[in-house]
């Protein structure tokens, strides 16, 4: 079993109706599928991977050598203990903004900055294009979800995009520590840039975790918490980590189009509502930033409380 690989470039051809279908199918049955042909230049993309990697090699690698989850890790093995690392991940995490400061970006690696600023706006484009098919296979009207995000119709466009390059070095005893935990993302749309010659990345489908199949230069599309409430439920947030491997360095690169923290979300009163009768909302209304509090206890718990948590606040 495999998440399904659409071709975008084909939306706007004699197929769309078609390429249209599959990304219904993809955002309800599955809450993940892989874009080709996407529309982001390969010689960008082929960037990214350069820059990532040296970034890590020149500036976080060594670092990581004397990180907490190495330190607790080395710890067990010194002990003969048995026990797994619950409570970190395998994972160096670097973030990016719209609003990165000029001394927080990496100083060795000079294209760096450039690359990933290019590489973001060519996302965030692609972000909203992929919100708009949604809107469009929901029975929304166009830009529903990104208004929605940016505040509604009175909103000051200040949706959060945020970009987490991640590295999961080798690790010497995978079976005792998480690459990434499971769990489900707080936000909007994702879209992941991830490893193409190092796997890891895993789905929960009917019970089973399926490893998510890495395509070169294709772009892995989730749905976030927000996507599930605004949709009522027709679009869920999925159930995903990541090993830890024995071999390899796996990058990721993921950004998150988020409401703003200001932003009310709640079911789209179109998916509530038929012509004969009210439906009882499944899902309550609330300030992203309260969710956000919530989840920032609770990100590897069971979602469903997180949603009744943020209702009484």
């Amino acid at each position: 079993m495999a998440i399904p690989v659409i071709d975008f470039s084909k939306l706007s051809g004699e197929e769309r109706a078609n390429i249209m279908a599959q990304l219904h199918n993809g955002c309800e049955e599955w809450g993940f599928f892989q874009l080709v042909n996407h529309g982001i230049p390969e010689e960008l993309l082929e960037r990214v991977k350069k820059v990532s990697s040296e970034c890590y090699k020149l500036e976080r690698e060594e670092k990581f050598k004397t990180s907490t989850p190495v330190k607790l890790l080395n710890e067990l093995v010194e002990n003969k203990s048995h026990n797994k690392i619950d409570n970190v991940d395998w994972e160096d995490v670097f973030l990016l903004s719209d609003d990165v400061i000029e001394s927080e970006w990496p100083k060795e690696t000079p294209e760096f900055r450039e690359t990933m600023t290019e590489y973001r706006a060519e996302l965030k484009k692609l972000a909203v294009k992929v919100m708009e098919v949604m809107d469009e296979n929901l029975g929304l009207p166009k830009g529903y979800i990104r208004q929605a995000f940016n505040g509604g119709e009175a909103g000051d466009n200040t949706a959060f995009f945020g970009t987490k390059v991640s590295h999961y070095p080798s690790c010497p005893q995978p079976e005792m520590v998480n690459g990434l935990r499971a769990h489900t993302d707080a936000g909007g749309v994702i879209l992941l840039f991830q490893d193409d010659q190092v796997n890891g990345l895993q789905i929960l489908k009917g019970g089973e975790w399926i490893d998510v199949q890495p395509i070169k230069n294709s772009i892995v599309i989730n749905t976030g918490d927000q996507i599930e409430v605004l949709s009522n439920g027709r679009y869920k947030s999925v159930w995903h980590r990541v090993l830890a491997l024995p071999t390899g360095n796996r990058r990721s690169i993921a950004s998150f189009y988020n409401p703003s923290y200001k932003a009310t979300i709640g079911p789209a009163q179109e998916l509530v509502e038929t012509p004969h009768k009210e439906l009882e909302q499944d899902y309550p209304k609330f300030v992203f930033g309260d969710y956000m509090s919530v989840y920032a206890e609770q990100k590897f718990l069971p979602k469903e409380p997180r949603f009744q948590a943020v209702k009484a606040k």
